[in-house]
């Protein structure tokens, strides 16, 4: 199968599972106006070729007064310590996301997945799980995701693929 056509079925199974659980969970925190996740990610964005391809896409339709504040970002992140990296591509005042449909599996699935031995990592999902107003929530299995998406192409930092991308 086209890594295309692999990943493209990957939004799409991780967009049905996210509207299953908005439905049954109007109140989910995960949702426009939460960026706590952007603010505050473990490590350096890692993206697979098929990922960083449709983010591009999304890079250039910004202008380019935007796309060179995204660049300067990511090229400040080689110096970030791991736990206080800031997504380069969040407008930091507003809190949206400028390509936010072209955005990666790992945001797509932030909150609504739980991985094998990690559980979940947004506290306030967690401190939900742990009072018990979740119990009847059918989270996504995230192995299976990176199962699929280790089908996508070989995987690199957000660092390494601005490296190589004039922009142009």
């Amino acid at each position: 199968m086209h890594n295309a056509t692999v990943l493209f079925q990957l939004h799409t199974d991780i967009d049905a599972r996210v509207s299953a659980i908005r439905a049954h969970r109007p109140d989910w925190p995960c949702s426009k106006g939460c960026d706590h996740c952007c603010r505050q990610l473990a490590a350096v964005p890692q993206l697979t070729a098929t990922e960083w391809d449709v983010l591009k896409q999304g890079l250039q339709l910004l202008d380019a007064r935007r796309l060179q504040e995204i660049r300067r970002a990511v090229a400040a992140l080689s110096d970030a310590a791991p736990g206080a990296v800031v997504c380069p591509m969040l407008e930091r005042e507003s809190g949206a996301c400028p390509v936010y449909a072209h955005r990666p599996v790992a945001c797509r699935s932030y909150g609504f997945y739980v991985q094998r031995d990690k559980g979940l990592y947004c506290a306030e999902i967690e401190a939900s799980v742990a009072q018990g107003e979740l119990a009847d929530v059918v989270w996504g299995n995230h192995d299976a995701i990176d199962r699929g998406l280790m089908a996508t192409g070989e995987s690199r930092s957000l660092i390494e693929w601005f490296g190589e991308w004039p922009g142009e």
